[in-house]
């Protein structure tokens, strides 16, 4: 097997392998070159080849996203590097452990005017859990160190010592980043500089690295909770919401107790991957006609909780954040292994432990509190529920009608991949399939990478992959279907209503002069030339019997990957999403 000769790279790659770390997705170039050599020629190590830098890196969080272990991310230098922000800060966001390789100049070549240089060292700071930025091997390329930066190579040391210290540093800075990787799930960055030449190789290390044991993830017991479990027992009115969480994180049985509870209320979203009657899964289905009721301020103090019990990731609805910042609980705990945001500024406690831990601890000590809480929400849920089916059997084609029968149409064993913005609000307004896997980068809420995202996790992914999405965010992630890693089971569902049609349901549009240019960037796009560049298989429809007719196969196996382009009004969709709440009030 060849290794790449320069002491530097054979280390990362010896590292990464320790730690168990083998799915490796690399943007190609020269100065990363020892790398590729060293991460491809390792058949422990699966690579993939993705041209774009931003397309790669949302990539790479899809199989992290699937896998739960760290994956990698490799570029050459130069502004390659800084295509990677957009999935770095997601992940930063997300507690999706990245691991972002850079290979850089030589330092004694920054800012001196060689070509694609910039300063890479310590880019991400703001959204990155380490940095670590190696220093050069001087046992390479000796004479151009000793000619450009003899600084480096002191009278008097041997380079053989000096390499040794180097190796030294470089793996106890390794070691850092790999903690921070494992045991905080987050981001993190090794940037290395390389000297020419970059494409020589050896048939045996120069150095093997030891470790004598290798980084686990720790998650900390949820501790002491007796003072909690007696306050949640005297308390009537109990809320838990659930933000972003993966299929499984919560157990059955643990959300059966809770769920059975007349004290308790669970809101959850539609990517809580959570199931069962008693819960709540469009919050802004229950919020929005509170908002627009007389007695508005009886029916939301009635609302507001004593405690307020979070699990999981970041909430999409608006409302029920300013629902709960204004009208407070006395009590927040948040359960997260790593970290608790103060969404609603009234944060008491952090348990930094798993939601199944937690529960098997404390619901052994909590018991039913005698409550109408649940019961009337729920009554009022029913009702929304009803008069939701009443108002979708009576509007005309748009993004509303669309969605339901999408969602409807949705293979029982589907891995969903929704796209920001209009999307993901709109998939939760209905009910998904327990069984159904549903995902979307909500840790900053952007339209940049959710195409590559769906494309990285299908790669992990056993059963079909179904992508919805929205003009916008389609074309703006073209570059995310420009792989050879697209399964025939990969399926695409693009909403076009000709813009951000989500700007029209935001108040203020109409004192905005420019709106369609600047705001909704209205167009005239549709998907088919992209699907023949791509080799997908293309189909349409703008009206409701050519939905539903082009529904019937849409998923039956194929050859090929499907796209399916839904056009629907740009100018009716706005108003039949506000006349909905309308309806329900």
């Amino acid at each position: 097997m060849r290794h790449p000769s320069i002491p530097s790279a054979q280390l990362l790659v010896q590292y990464c392998k320790a730690m168990d770390i083998s799915q490796v997705v690399i943007s190609p170039g020269s100065r990363n070159a020892p790398l590729i050599i060293g991460f491809s020629e390792d058949p422990f190590f699966n690579c993939y080849s993705i041209v774009d830098e931003r397309a790669a890196a949302f990539f790479a969080i899809g199989i992290t996203q699937q896998l739960k272990q760290p994956a990698i991310v490799l570029c050459t230098s130069g502004s390659a590097l800084l295509n990677f922000y957009p999935a770095v800060a997601e992940a930063f966001y997300s507690d999706h452990p990245l691991l972002v390789v850079s290979a850089d100049r030589p330092p004694y070549k920054i800012d001196i005017g060689d070509g694609q240089t910039i300063r890479q060292d310590r880019v991400f700071d703001r959204h990155i859990g380490y940095s670590a930025n190696l220093k050069l091997d001087v046992s390479h390329a000796t004479k151009s160190i000793s000619t450009f930066a003899p600084q480096m190579l002191p009278e008097g040391r041997s380079v053989t010592n000096i390499q040794e210290e180097i190796w030294e540093y470089n793996k106890n800075e390794l070691g850092r980043a790999f903690d921070v990787l494992f045991q905080k799930s987050l981001p993190v960055h090794i940037n290395i500089p390389f000297e020419e030449p970059l494409y020589d190789t050896v048939s045996s290390l120069d150095k093997y690295l030891d470790l004598s044991s290798g980084q686990k993830s720790t998650n900390e017991e949820a501790g002491d909770l007796s003072d909690f479990q007696d306050q949640w027992n005297t308390a009537s009115k109990k809320m838990i919401l659930v933000g972003v969480m993966s299929p499984g994180e919560i157990e059955t049985k643990w959300l059966q107790s809770l769920a059975d509870d007349p004290s308790v209320l669970i809101f959850t979203e539609t990517t809580s991957n959570l199931h069962h009657p008693n819960i709540i899964p469009s919050i802004d289905s229950i919020i929005f006609p509170i908002e627009k009721s007389e007695d508005r301020e009886q029916k939301f103090k009635e609302l507001q909780p004593e405690i307020l019990l979070t699990f999981g990731g970041l909430v999409v609805s608006k409302k029920i954040k300013a629902f709960l910042r204004n009208y407070k609980p006395k009590q927040h705990w948040h359960v997260n292994q790593h970290k608790a945001f103060d969404t609603y500024f009234t944060l008491n406690h952090h348990f930094k432990t798993t939601a199944s831990k937690f529960l098997s601890s404390f619901i052994p000590g909590i018991t039913k509190t005698s409550s109408n809480y649940r019961s009337n929400w729920l009554g009022v849920r029913d009702g929304y529920m009803g008069r939701r089916q009443e108002y979708l059997k009576q509007i005309p084609f748009s993004d509303m009608w669309a969605f339901e029968k999408l969602i409807q149409s949705l293979p029982k064993d589907a891995m969903v991949q929704l796209a920001n913005s209009s999307t993901v609000r709109y998939a939760q307004l209905f009910d998904m399939i327990p069984g159904q896997s549903v995902y979307c980068n909500r840790g900053t809420s952007g339209i940049d990478g959710s195409t590559s995202t769906a494309v990285g996790a299908a790669v992990h992914y056993k059963g079909p992959t179904v992508l919805i999405t929205g003009d916008l965010s389609f074309f703006y992630d073209s570059n995310g279907l420009w792989n050879t890693f697209i399964r025939p089971d990969f399926r695409i569902i693009l909403v076009n209503n000709g813009g951000g049609g989500i700007f029209r349901i935001l108040p203020g549009k109409e004192n905005s002069r420019n709106f369609k240019t600047f705001f909704e960037t209205a167009h005239h796009m549709n998907a088919q030339p992209l699907c023949e560049l791509f080799g997908f298989e293309y189909h349409m429809a703008s009206d409701k019997a050519g939905l539903k007719n082009a529904l019937n196969d849409f998923y039956t196996r194929s050859d090929q990957p499907k796209l399916l382009e839904v056009r629907t009004p740009a100018d009716l969709n706005d108003k039949i999403l506000l006349e909905y709440f309308d309806f329900i009030t």
